[in-house]
C-alpha cells in the first residue's frame, strides 16, 4: 500500500516563504514546458526523477510541481515508495494553479 501523497497549496507555499521556512521547488515538466514558465532553476524531467533521485535534497522540504499536479503527485508517490523520501510535497494544481492565484497574466507551459 502506498502512503498518501503530501500536497501543498500555492497559498501554503506563500506562507512558508513569509515564515522563512527552508524549502525549494523542483520542476518536473518537460523542457518545452519549462521554457514558457518556471518557478525555479531546479529542473528534472519526470522521466528522470527516479534515476536522478540523488540530486533531490533530503535536508529540507521540496515542493514538486508540474503543469496541473498529476505528474508531481505520481512522482512524489514513487520517490516516497522507492527511495523513502519524507520531505516532498506535490503542488496542488501545479503551476497552472500557482499562476491563476499569483500571476494570472503569465502564460503557463
Amino acid at each position: 500500500m502506498q502512503p498518501p501523497v503530501p500536497t501543498i497549496t500555492p497559498h501554503e507555499v506563500q506562507q512558508w516563504q513569509a515564515d522563512g521556512k527552508g524549502f525549494s521547488f523542483l520542476d518536473i515538466r518537460e523542457i518545452h514546458e519549462v521554457t514558457v514558465s518556471s518557478l525555479t532553476q531546479s529542473h528534472i524531467p519526470m522521466a528522470f526523477c527516479l534515476s536522478r533521485q540523488a540530486e533531490i535534497p533530503r535536508t529540507h522540504a521540496v515542493v514538486v510541481y508540474c503543469r496541473s499536479g498529476a505528474r508531481s503527485a505520481a512522482t512524489v508517490s514513487a520517490l516516497m515508495t522507492k527511495y523513502n523520501f519524507d520531505n516532498l510535497y506535490s503542488l496542488e494544481g501545479g503551476i497552472t494553479q500557482w499562476c491563476a492565484v499569483f500571476c494570472p497574466e503569465k502564460e503557463v507551459g
